[in-house]
């Protein structure tokens, strides 16, 4: 069985660590910093089969790893529904091994659960939004226990912030952080 690295910050308070995979994991780290209630974000790799994978090896698509983010928060101020309802805004559910020109198993959309109140939590939230037909289509997010989560390279952690003039910056994630802030400016941190 592998081993769970957890966020590279520890919190004080009480917090819960949720994992999520929606496309290239520069754009959901950068709209999950934003919220009241994250105390971390760590973008990484889950859900494959070889231990310590690289950028370059995940990019591949042979390792079965997905871009994912690993959020520290309190729930006490965000629970874990809300980070699922923002989730479900900030990226297609609803293709398959894709995120807009990002194609590939490591795109996918998944949510890698940290046990069975989770798991119940994400499946209800699929089954809610496909009921109120909101996407138009069936969401195709893989739910699925959390066996690993490996840190990506430094160089990957806080891309956008580190990165807001650089070309994919301005084209995808900027936009994106921009419609996230709008939408949930009550939950915002600023």
């Amino acid at each position: 069985m592998s081993e769970t690295v957890q966020p590279t910050s520890q919190p004080t308070k009480p917090h819960e660590v949720a994992t999520l995979a929606g496309g290239c994991f520069w754009c959901l780290e950068a709209v999950y910093d934003q919220l009241r209630g994250v105390e971390d974000v760590v973008s990484g790799y889950a859900g494959g089969r070889r231990p310590n994978p690289t950028y370059e090896q995940v990019c591949t698509g042979a390792t079965g790893h997905a871009e994912v983010v690993q959020i520290c928060f309190d729930p006490q101020v965000v629970s874990y529904r809300e980070l699922l309802e923002v989730f479900f805004t900030i990226h297609d559910p609803t293709t398959l091994n894709r995120q807009g020109a990002d194609v590939g198993t490591q795109y996918r959309s998944a949510v890698f659960t940290h046990g069975p109140e989770q798991q119940a939590t994400a499946e209800q939230v699929i089954r809610d939004l496909d009921a109120a037909g909101i996407w138009g289509r069936k969401i195709v997010t893989e739910v699925t226990p959390l066996t690993a989560f490996y840190p990506a390279e430094d160089y990957h952690q806080e891309y956008f912030a580190r990165n807001p003039y650089q070309g994919y910056c301005q084209a995808i994630i900027a936009p994106k952080v921009a419609k996230s802030r709008q939408k949930y400016l009550s939950r915002s941190k600023k």
